[in-house]
């Protein structure tokens, strides 16, 4: 580990310097291993570009070259990812949610633990909080964490200026929301960017916490022995949730092609000044400021409206992703030392820094942030009123429930399908 640490702080301390690494002489045996790595840091992410520049950085101190088949994240790159663990064609790292959806690969032992991984070099992932790293279903751990995330609503002011329509705050209420979707519209502008097609489920989220509450947002719905969906306080939240989106497909609040738009035509349609409202991560601050950046004192990071129990300022948030070294680099001597630069190099504090402004990190020393733009200000500005925080409960089902789920959300919002319909389908599934 000695070796690991000498080699990537050089690297390190050029990446935080200069920007640009510069080459060095491979040292050792690693030097000339090839990695080959998943992320979730496609083209379109907004930190591709610190992705490469870590990557490069990492190449330079190593030797070692990386293979990168990175995608954005959606529910086609999960299946392939998951796919290709099936077949046998997994990665020696990769970067990947640390939920319910790694449960299949990890069932299969086809990636390693810490607490084995630590064996071997104890100083693995020693920089990250523990309480902050996730535990699996057989009591171990597997991913380091990286940055977390928060869910929230964007809002375009120059739209809400346009309408007349005042800012939303911490108090924002489910009964202005309406009102104000209403006056939006009636001014000839979308109320809200979505694609029910491609990424229905960040609505979905606050619509279960806002006909539940902060404390049992994790609740689950359950079916019996038949089949049959249970008719509890977490099978009614789930059916007056999809009931609350077909409200707001019925009243005309999502874009007319809702149904057929991918996320990223709707996500355009709120940058380019079309629609006011937004519900998405934290990613979203990096990926306006790249796409955007002469609109960016147009955005603002708000809150999504409450309902019920639920004030606007609860939130959706946690570290969800983390790196996995996979039981094939693991066994193979010549890559797995590489692997665990690999890993130590991306979650060191130096090489988060240039990921995290306004996102979590489970750092034992945290990041301090200087230098921020103006969606980014207006990020942490919004979150320090945040007054509560739950990971999302669509995580904690299987992702094969997740998929039935959100494929039914358009028959539900068009009347083809009763919402109780969809949540029993998908909880048989689970």
């Amino acid at each position: 580990m000695k070796r690991i640490i000498a080699l990537l702080t050089a690297a390190l301390l050029c990446l935080c310097a200069c920007g640009e690494p510069t080459e060095m002489e491979p040292e050792g045996e690693a030097a000339g291993v090839v990695l080959n790595v998943v992320t979730s840091f496609g083209s379109d992410d907004g930190n591709r570009r610190n992705y490469e520049a870590a990557i490069a950085s990492y190449e330079s101190a190593t030797g070692n070259q990386v293979m990168d088949s990175s995608a954005n994240s959606n529910e086609g790159w999960k299946t392939t990812v998951l796919t290709d663990f099936m077949t046998g064609s997994e990665p020696d790292v990769l970067f990947y949610f640390t939920n319910a959806d790694a449960d299949p690969f990890i069932h299969a032992d086809k990636v390693v633990s810490i607490e084995e991984i630590r064996r071997e070099y104890p100083d693995y992932a020693t920089n990250m909080k523990e309480s902050m790293m996730k535990e699996s279903f057989d009591g171990r751990h597997y991913a380091v964490p990286a940055s977390g995330y928060w869910e929230t609503m964007f809002v375009n002011r120059a739209v809400l200026d346009k309408c007349g329509v005042p800012m939303p705050g911490p108090d924002y209420t489910w009964a202005q929301f309406l009102t104000d979707c209403a006056a939006i519209r009636e001014a000839g502008y979308t109320p809200i960017a979505c694609s029910l097609y491609e990424i229905p489920h960040y609505w979905f989220e606050f619509a279960v916490m806002n006909n539940g509450s902060l404390s049992n947002h994790g609740e689950v719905p359950r079916v019996d022995a038949d089949g049959r969906l249970v008719d509890d306080e977490a099978a009614r939240k789930w059916i007056a949730a999809l009931e609350d989106l077909r409200l707001l497909y019925e009243s005309g609040y999502f874009p007319d092609n809702t149904l057929t738009a991918t996320d990223a035509e709707t996500v355009a349609l709120f940058g380019e000044g079309q629609a006011a409202f937004l519900v998405d991560g934290s990613w979203k601050v990096g990926y306006l400021t790249k796409n955007y950046p002469h609109h960016l004192r147009d955005y603002a990071v708000s809150y999504v409206p409450g309902k019920g129990e639920r004030v606007a300022s609860d939130a959706v948030g946690g570290i969800s992703m983390g790196y996995f070294i996979t039981r094939r680099a693991w066994d193979d001597p010549d890559k797995r030392e590489a692997a665990v630069e690999f890993v130590f190099h991306m979650t060191s504090e130096e090489v988060l820094s240039t990921f995290v402004t306004t996102e979590m990190t489970a750092l034992v020393n945290g990041i301090e942030t200087t230098g921020l733009n103006s969606l980014q200000q207006s990020a942490a500005d919004a979150n320090i009123h945040i007054t509560g925080l739950s990971g999302a409960v669509q995580d904690t089902i299987s992702g094969e429930a997740k998929r039935a789920l959100f494929n039914n959300v358009q028959r539900v919002v068009t009347g083809q399908m009763s919402a109780a319909e969809a949540v029993e389908l998908a909880i048989r599934l689970n």
